[in-house]
Protein backbone atom coordinates (compact mmCIF):
# COMPACT_ATOMS: atom_id res chain seq x y z
CA UNK A 1 0.00 0.00 0.00
CA UNK A 2 1.27 3.45 -0.96
CA UNK A 3 -0.20 6.43 0.87
CA UNK A 4 0.69 10.10 0.61
CA UNK A 5 0.26 13.25 2.68
CA UNK A 6 0.88 16.58 0.94
CA UNK A 7 0.73 19.75 3.04
CA UNK A 8 0.95 23.14 1.37
CA UNK A 9 -0.19 26.66 2.25
CA UNK A 10 -2.02 25.57 5.36
CA UNK A 11 -3.97 22.82 3.61
CA UNK A 12 -3.48 19.07 3.91
CA UNK A 13 -4.12 16.94 0.83
CA UNK A 14 -4.83 13.38 1.96
CA UNK A 15 -5.71 11.97 -1.45
CA UNK A 16 -2.88 13.51 -3.48
CA UNK A 17 -2.10 11.15 -6.38
CA UNK A 18 1.33 9.54 -6.52
CA UNK A 19 1.52 10.41 -10.22
CA UNK A 20 1.73 14.10 -9.25
CA UNK A 21 4.41 13.53 -6.62
CA UNK A 22 6.99 15.58 -8.58
CA UNK A 23 4.69 18.60 -8.51
CA UNK A 24 4.45 18.35 -4.73
CA UNK A 25 8.22 18.03 -4.35
CA UNK A 26 8.83 21.12 -6.48
CA UNK A 27 6.69 23.20 -4.13
CA UNK A 28 9.21 25.06 -1.89
CA UNK A 29 6.51 25.69 0.72
CA UNK A 30 5.09 22.16 0.61
CA UNK A 31 5.78 19.09 2.70
CA UNK A 32 5.40 15.51 1.49
CA UNK A 33 5.09 12.35 3.56
CA UNK A 34 5.13 9.21 1.43
CA UNK A 35 4.65 5.82 3.10
CA UNK A 36 5.29 2.39 1.57
CA UNK A 37 3.57 -0.28 3.65
CA UNK A 38 4.20 -3.90 2.60
CA UNK A 39 4.83 -2.82 -1.00
CA UNK A 40 6.90 -4.88 -3.41
CA UNK A 41 10.41 -3.52 -4.21
CA UNK A 42 9.53 -3.33 -7.90
CA UNK A 43 6.86 -0.72 -7.12
CA UNK A 44 9.00 1.28 -4.69
CA UNK A 45 12.32 1.37 -6.53
CA UNK A 46 11.33 3.62 -9.48
CA UNK A 47 9.85 6.23 -7.16
CA UNK A 48 12.84 6.24 -4.83
CA UNK A 49 15.46 6.29 -7.58
CA UNK A 50 13.88 8.50 -10.23
CA UNK A 51 11.38 10.73 -8.47
CA UNK A 52 13.42 11.42 -5.33
CA UNK A 53 16.87 10.68 -6.77
CA UNK A 54 18.10 8.66 -3.81
CA UNK A 55 21.43 6.86 -4.12
CA UNK A 56 21.09 3.23 -5.31
CA UNK A 57 23.01 1.96 -2.27
CA UNK A 58 20.57 3.63 0.11
CA UNK A 59 17.61 2.31 -1.87
CA UNK A 60 19.09 -1.19 -1.88
CA UNK A 61 19.56 -1.01 1.90
CA UNK A 62 15.95 0.03 2.36
CA UNK A 63 14.36 -2.52 0.03
CA UNK A 64 16.57 -5.59 0.15
CA UNK A 65 18.64 -5.69 3.32
CA UNK A 66 18.03 -5.89 7.06
CA UNK A 67 19.97 -3.63 9.40
CA UNK A 68 20.20 -2.65 13.01
CA UNK A 69 19.28 1.01 13.71
CA UNK A 70 21.71 3.35 11.96
CA UNK A 71 21.90 6.74 10.24
CA UNK A 72 23.63 7.65 6.95
CA UNK A 73 24.18 11.24 5.84
CA UNK A 74 23.75 11.77 2.08
CA UNK A 75 24.02 15.57 2.38
CA UNK A 76 20.62 16.46 0.88
CA UNK A 77 18.83 13.78 2.85
CA UNK A 78 19.33 11.29 5.67
CA UNK A 79 18.78 7.56 5.45
CA UNK A 80 17.71 6.28 8.88
CA UNK A 81 16.96 2.72 9.97
CA UNK A 82 14.74 2.29 13.01
CA UNK A 83 13.30 -0.75 14.73
CA UNK A 84 9.85 -1.01 16.24
CA UNK A 85 9.30 -3.65 18.91
CA UNK A 86 6.49 -5.99 19.92
CA UNK A 87 6.35 -8.36 22.90
CA UNK A 88 4.31 -11.57 22.66
CA UNK A 89 2.99 -12.67 26.05
CA UNK A 90 2.14 -16.22 25.00
CA UNK A 91 5.59 -17.12 23.70
CA UNK A 92 7.70 -14.49 25.49
CA UNK A 93 9.47 -13.58 22.22
CA UNK A 94 10.17 -10.14 20.79
CA UNK A 95 9.60 -8.99 17.20
CA UNK A 96 11.48 -5.98 15.85
CA UNK A 97 10.11 -4.96 12.41
CA UNK A 98 12.34 -2.61 10.45
CA UNK A 99 11.37 0.94 9.53
CA UNK A 100 13.41 2.72 6.83
CA UNK A 101 13.18 6.51 6.66
CA UNK A 102 14.45 8.99 4.07
CA UNK A 103 14.42 12.48 5.61
CA UNK A 104 14.81 15.62 3.51
CA UNK A 105 14.08 19.31 3.90
CA UNK A 106 10.54 19.12 2.53
CA UNK A 107 9.82 15.41 2.49
CA UNK A 108 9.90 12.27 4.57
CA UNK A 109 9.65 8.80 3.03
CA UNK A 110 8.96 5.74 5.18
CA UNK A 111 9.19 2.12 4.08
CA UNK A 112 8.25 -0.98 6.07
CA UNK A 113 7.18 -4.53 5.23
CA UNK A 114 5.17 -5.09 8.41
CA UNK A 115 2.71 -2.91 10.27
CA UNK A 116 4.36 -0.31 12.51
CA UNK A 117 1.85 0.79 15.20
CA UNK A 118 3.84 3.88 16.17
CA UNK A 119 3.93 5.10 12.56
CA UNK A 120 0.20 4.50 12.16
CA UNK A 121 -0.49 6.53 15.29
CA UNK A 122 1.49 9.50 13.95
CA UNK A 123 -0.07 9.13 10.51
CA UNK A 124 -3.61 9.11 11.90
CA UNK A 125 -2.83 11.98 14.27
CA UNK A 126 -1.52 14.10 11.39
CA UNK A 127 -4.66 13.26 9.42
CA UNK A 128 -6.83 14.59 12.24
CA UNK A 129 -4.61 17.57 13.08
CA UNK A 130 -2.36 19.07 10.39
CA UNK A 131 -0.32 21.02 12.94
CA UNK A 132 2.12 18.10 12.80
CA UNK A 133 3.32 19.50 9.45
CA UNK A 134 3.79 23.07 10.65
CA UNK A 135 7.32 22.49 11.97
CA UNK A 136 8.74 20.61 9.00
CA UNK A 137 9.75 17.08 8.10
CA UNK A 138 12.30 16.81 10.90
CA UNK A 139 9.52 17.39 13.45
CA UNK A 140 7.55 14.51 11.93
CA UNK A 141 10.70 12.44 12.35
CA UNK A 142 10.76 13.44 16.02
CA UNK A 143 7.12 12.39 16.44
CA UNK A 144 7.95 9.01 14.90
CA UNK A 145 10.91 8.41 17.20
CA UNK A 146 8.94 9.58 20.23
CA UNK A 147 6.11 7.12 19.53
CA UNK A 148 8.67 4.41 18.82
CA UNK A 149 10.28 5.04 22.20
CA UNK A 150 6.86 4.79 23.83
CA UNK A 151 6.53 1.29 22.33
CA UNK A 152 9.90 0.36 23.81
CA UNK A 153 8.78 1.65 27.18
CA UNK A 154 5.60 -0.43 27.01
CA UNK A 155 7.59 -3.56 26.12
CA UNK A 156 9.95 -2.97 29.04
CA UNK A 157 6.99 -2.67 31.41
CA UNK A 158 5.36 -5.82 30.01
CA UNK A 159 8.60 -7.78 30.35
CA UNK A 160 8.99 -6.54 33.93
CA UNK A 161 5.48 -7.77 34.76
CA UNK A 162 6.17 -11.10 33.06
CA UNK A 163 9.36 -11.57 35.09
CA UNK A 164 7.46 -10.86 38.33
CA UNK A 165 4.84 -13.44 37.32
CA UNK A 166 7.51 -16.05 36.64
CA UNK A 167 9.14 -15.27 39.99
CA UNK A 168 5.86 -16.00 41.79
CA UNK A 169 5.45 -19.25 39.89
CA UNK A 170 9.01 -20.29 40.75
CA UNK A 171 8.19 -20.19 44.47
CA UNK A 172 4.65 -21.56 44.22
CA UNK A 173 4.83 -24.21 41.52
CA UNK A 174 8.21 -24.72 39.84
CA UNK A 175 8.11 -27.05 36.84
CA UNK A 176 10.60 -28.15 34.16
CA UNK A 177 8.65 -26.21 31.51
CA UNK A 178 9.42 -23.02 33.41
CA UNK A 179 13.10 -23.30 32.47
CA UNK A 180 12.23 -22.83 28.80
CA UNK A 181 10.16 -19.73 29.62
CA UNK A 182 12.98 -18.25 31.70
CA UNK A 183 15.47 -18.75 28.86
CA UNK A 184 12.96 -17.24 26.41
CA UNK A 185 12.71 -14.13 28.59
CA UNK A 186 16.49 -14.02 28.84
CA UNK A 187 16.78 -14.14 25.05
CA UNK A 188 14.10 -11.44 24.73
CA UNK A 189 15.98 -9.18 27.16
CA UNK A 190 19.17 -9.65 25.14
CA UNK A 191 17.31 -8.90 21.90
CA UNK A 192 15.84 -5.77 23.45
CA UNK A 193 19.28 -4.56 24.45
CA UNK A 194 20.69 -5.25 20.97
CA UNK A 195 17.99 -3.10 19.39
CA UNK A 196 18.05 -0.33 21.97
CA UNK A 197 21.81 0.31 22.01
CA UNK A 198 22.16 1.31 18.32
CA UNK A 199 18.82 3.18 18.43
CA UNK A 200 20.19 5.23 21.30
CA UNK A 201 23.23 6.13 19.19
CA UNK A 202 21.00 7.19 16.29
CA UNK A 203 19.08 9.54 18.60
CA UNK A 204 22.35 10.88 19.98
CA UNK A 205 23.54 11.77 16.47
CA UNK A 206 20.23 13.43 15.57
CA UNK A 207 20.40 15.44 18.81
CA UNK A 208 24.04 16.55 18.59
CA UNK A 209 25.43 16.27 15.04
CA UNK A 210 25.05 19.00 12.44
CA UNK A 211 22.80 17.74 9.65
CA UNK A 212 21.56 19.97 6.85
CA UNK A 213 18.02 18.59 6.97
CA UNK A 214 17.61 18.82 10.77
CA UNK A 215 16.85 22.26 12.16
CA UNK A 216 18.83 23.23 15.24
CA UNK A 217 15.63 24.12 17.11
CA UNK A 218 14.38 20.55 16.68
CA UNK A 219 17.52 18.93 18.04
CA UNK A 220 16.30 19.51 21.59
CA UNK A 221 13.34 17.23 20.85
CA UNK A 222 15.65 14.44 19.70
CA UNK A 223 17.70 15.04 22.84
CA UNK A 224 14.60 14.39 24.90
CA UNK A 225 14.02 11.08 23.06
CA UNK A 226 17.68 10.21 23.62
CA UNK A 227 17.30 10.78 27.37
CA UNK A 228 14.30 8.42 27.44
CA UNK A 229 16.29 5.76 25.59
CA UNK A 230 19.22 6.11 27.99
CA UNK A 231 16.92 5.40 30.93
CA UNK A 232 15.25 2.53 29.09
CA UNK A 233 18.64 1.07 28.23
CA UNK A 234 19.59 1.08 31.92
CA UNK A 235 16.28 -0.57 32.79
CA UNK A 236 16.84 -3.23 30.12
CA UNK A 237 20.18 -4.04 31.72
CA UNK A 238 18.41 -4.58 35.04
CA UNK A 239 15.83 -6.80 33.30
CA UNK A 240 18.58 -9.08 32.11
CA UNK A 241 19.95 -9.28 35.64
CA UNK A 242 16.44 -10.01 36.97
CA UNK A 243 16.01 -12.89 34.52
CA UNK A 244 19.37 -14.29 35.59
CA UNK A 245 18.26 -13.98 39.20
CA UNK A 246 15.01 -15.82 38.44
CA UNK A 247 16.98 -18.67 36.88
CA UNK A 248 19.26 -18.90 39.93
CA UNK A 249 16.20 -18.80 42.19
CA UNK A 250 14.55 -21.61 40.22
CA UNK A 251 17.65 -23.79 40.50
CA UNK A 252 17.87 -23.08 44.23
CA UNK A 253 14.20 -23.92 44.81
CA UNK A 254 14.49 -27.15 42.83
CA UNK A 255 17.65 -28.14 44.72
CA UNK A 256 16.03 -27.35 48.06
CA UNK A 257 13.00 -29.45 47.19
CA UNK A 258 15.25 -32.27 46.11
CA UNK A 259 17.14 -32.00 49.39
CA UNK A 260 13.86 -32.14 51.32
CA UNK A 261 12.84 -35.27 49.40
CA UNK A 262 16.19 -36.93 50.04
CA UNK A 263 16.03 -35.91 53.68
CA UNK A 264 12.57 -37.45 54.10
CA UNK A 265 13.63 -40.68 52.41
CA UNK A 266 16.77 -40.87 54.54
CA UNK A 267 14.79 -40.40 57.75
CA UNK A 268 12.31 -43.11 56.75
CA UNK A 269 15.18 -45.47 55.95
CA UNK A 270 16.92 -44.69 59.22
CA UNK A 271 13.75 -45.21 61.26
CA UNK A 272 13.27 -48.68 59.87
CA UNK A 273 16.91 -49.78 60.10
CA UNK A 274 16.57 -51.19 63.69
CA UNK A 275 13.36 -52.96 62.74
CA UNK A 276 15.02 -54.50 59.72
CA UNK A 277 17.93 -55.64 61.89
CA UNK A 278 15.69 -57.26 64.49
CA UNK A 279 13.48 -58.93 61.90
CA UNK A 280 16.50 -60.14 59.98
CA UNK A 281 18.35 -61.46 63.04
CA UNK A 282 15.44 -63.46 64.38
CA UNK A 283 14.50 -64.63 60.92
CA UNK A 284 17.83 -66.39 60.23
CA UNK A 285 17.70 -70.20 59.96
CA UNK A 286 21.40 -71.05 60.22
CA UNK A 287 21.08 -72.64 63.67
CA UNK A 288 18.52 -75.30 64.48
CA UNK A 289 18.14 -75.93 68.25
CA UNK A 290 18.01 -79.51 69.53
CA UNK A 291 14.92 -78.58 71.48
CA UNK A 292 12.36 -75.96 70.43
CA UNK A 293 12.82 -72.61 72.21
CA UNK A 294 9.31 -72.33 73.46
CA UNK A 295 10.16 -69.43 75.76
CA UNK A 296 10.33 -67.06 72.76
CA UNK A 297 6.97 -68.18 71.43
CA UNK A 298 4.82 -66.95 74.30
CA UNK A 299 2.30 -64.13 74.08
CA UNK A 300 4.19 -61.72 76.40
CA UNK A 301 7.31 -62.02 74.27
CA UNK A 302 5.27 -61.33 71.14
CA UNK A 303 3.65 -58.27 72.73
CA UNK A 304 6.99 -57.05 74.00
CA UNK A 305 8.48 -57.36 70.51
CA UNK A 306 5.59 -55.36 69.05
CA UNK A 307 6.11 -52.66 71.67
CA UNK A 308 9.82 -52.57 70.83
CA UNK A 309 9.09 -52.25 67.12
CA UNK A 310 6.74 -49.32 67.77
CA UNK A 311 8.74 -47.50 70.44
CA UNK A 312 12.13 -47.63 68.68
CA UNK A 313 11.22 -45.55 65.59
CA UNK A 314 9.13 -43.22 67.77
CA UNK A 315 12.11 -42.49 70.02
CA UNK A 316 14.39 -42.05 67.03
CA UNK A 317 11.90 -39.65 65.45
CA UNK A 318 11.74 -37.61 68.65
CA UNK A 319 15.54 -37.56 68.80
CA UNK A 320 15.73 -36.28 65.18
CA UNK A 321 13.30 -33.50 66.02
CA UNK A 322 15.32 -32.55 69.09
CA UNK A 323 18.49 -32.33 66.98
CA UNK A 324 16.55 -30.22 64.47
CA UNK A 325 17.25 -32.61 61.64
CA UNK A 326 13.58 -32.38 60.65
Amino acid sequence: MIRLHYYSQGELQNAWPVERLKDALQDPQGLVWLDFSGEEPAACEPILLKTFGFHPLAVDDALCETHVPKIDDWENYLYIVLRDINFHHTSGDIDAPELDVFLGKNFIVTHHDLTIPSLDRVWNASYRDDRTFHHGADHIMYRLTDELTADYMQVVEEMDEEIELVEDQVFNNPSPSMVQRIFTLKRAALHLRRMMSPLREVMNKLARDDYAVVDAKDQIYFRDVYDHLVRLHDISESLRDLVGGVLDTYLSVVNNRMNEVMKTLTIITTLFMPLSFVAGFFGMNFFLPEKPITAFMTTPVFIGMLIFLLVTPTLMFAWFRRRKWM
